[in-house]
């Protein structure tokens, strides 16, 4: 049986290694998925190791290169395969993964490192460092998708149960989704055996046995007994350097409209936030995040509209952030004390709203409701709960003593000097 950590002990300090500081510098290898949801955590890593004075080779989509060459990494292109596979590119996930693999084989040999870490979504450097015969680790950057017995499916929305009787309910999906994931192994076995790899007799193989590093709060985290190779080390934020936004003036609280930079083309949720909160005693600041908005939009008196904004400036001085509940913007908005109110529309975004609502940090905004009423109760209520105040200040302070970043590089190395 492997050694289990409690849930309340995620985040646990290393004790110093004598002589730290006398110890070489490692040679490390990151490699994530190009989208903000993922590249940027690991930029956060990255960054953190590159201080150390590790060398730290990044690969990931072309466009952060610059970011990661300024931070100090040396710089790998990756090959820009989609997640699924569409009419123009039919490339299927796991022939995406062995060519990626063969890819990045090259580059992890030529950076001989000492450890490689991986994103979940971006197998290829993984498969690539087993080859080379490398410690891998990996890097979850939102909640964990796997979830304890009884747990609603991972992105479904709901909350964790309350009951015995809810728990044997959702438990009744449980056989399905091991079907799903009994087929996801056998893909991954596949390309495993193509790459010369044996074959793995677990589901989520793609996660390493070795390190697996959760960059979540972990209060949004569902009481569980961890393997002792997982850590929920906390949010890694990273952010490309912006200037400051001003917001409208006045004393009232400021509300951050901070839409999804993927999701809801049609800017539904940014039309119903000016429209809803026309008029309230509070100051809007929104963004459409350099996504066409498809014509004007009547910004109320009490609102500015700007193109972009730094959530690291422009947060800390929110009382509510309201959001489509991607990862990322919602921890940064709780790193930073402000309550969300989140609107999920895609993706895992379902299953943070789910989390940001058991947590007690936010309100739950469904989709359904994204409509100017639904927003101007949901942040009425944002704004005159103190529960969701008080434990939205909770999480704050536990961020501002537990950087997720920091402490992902002390298990890296702890990973890398392991041989």
């Amino acid at each position: 049986m492997p050694k289990v950590v409690k849930a309340h002990q995620t985040y646990q300090d290393l004790a110093p290694i004598p002589g730290a500081e006398a110890l070489p510098p490692l040679r490390l290898f990151l490699g994530a998925f190009g989208d903000p949801g993922h590249a940027f955590p690991m930029l956060a890593l990255g960054s953190a190791l590159a201080r150390r004075g590790h060398a730290v080779t990044f690969e990931t989509w072309e466009r952060w290169r610059e970011y990661g060459e300024a931070a100090g990494m040396a710089f790998v292109a990756a090959p820009e395969f989609p997640v699924f596979p569409t009419r123009e590119a039919p490339l299927k996930p796991y022939e995406a993964v062995v060519r990626a693999a063969r890819n990045t084989r090259p580059h992890v040999a030529a950076a001989r490192p000492h450890a490689v870490v991986a994103d979940i979504l971006t197998l290829g450097p993984a498969l690539a460092g087993e080859l080379e015969g490398v410690p891998v680790a990996t890097l979850i950057p939102h909640v964990h998708p796997q979830l304890p017995p009884g747990s609603p499916p991972y992105s479904f929305g709901a909350r964790s149960p309350r009951s015995a009787l809810g728990r044997r309910a959702w438990g009744a999906f449980e056989p399905l989704v091991l079907r799903g994931l009994e087929h996801g192994r056998r893909d991954l076995n596949g390309a495993r055996e193509r790459l010369g790899l044996g074959p793995l007799d677990r589901v989520h193989g793609g996660l390493s046995q070795r390190l697996c590093m959760v960059g979540s709060f972990p209060q949004l985290e569902y009481p569980r007994e961890w393997p002792e190779w997982t850590h929920v080390v906390g949010p890694l934020l990273w952010e490309p350097p912006y200037e400051d936004v001003e917001p409208p003036p006045g004393e009232a609280p400021l509300v951050l409209i901070a839409p999804s930079t993927a999701q809801d083309r049609s800017h539904r949720l940014l039309r119903a936030a000016l429209a809803g909160l026309d008029g309230e005693p509070v100051r809007v600041l929104a963004t459409w995040n350099r996504r066409s908005v498809g014509g004007p939009l009547r910004v109320p008196a009490n609102a500015r509209l700007v193109e972009w904004i730094s959530y690291a400036r422009t947060m800390p001085r929110c009382a509510v952030v309201v959001c489509h509940v991607g990862h990322g913007t919602m921890v940064r908005a709780l790193a930073s004390g402000a309550t969300v109110v989140g609107c999920p529309v895609a993706g895992d975004m379902a299953e943070n709203a789910a989390r940001l609502d058991w947590s007690g940090a936010g309100v739950r905004l469904p989709w359904r409701f994204a409509t100017p009423l639904g927003v101007r109760l949901a942040v009425r209520q944002a704004l005159a709960k103190p529960s969701v105040t008080r434990r939205a200040g909770e999480l704050a302070a536990w961020a501002r003593v537990n950087d997720g970043a920091e402490r992902a590089a002390d298990l890296v190395e702890e990973l890398a000097r392991s041989g």
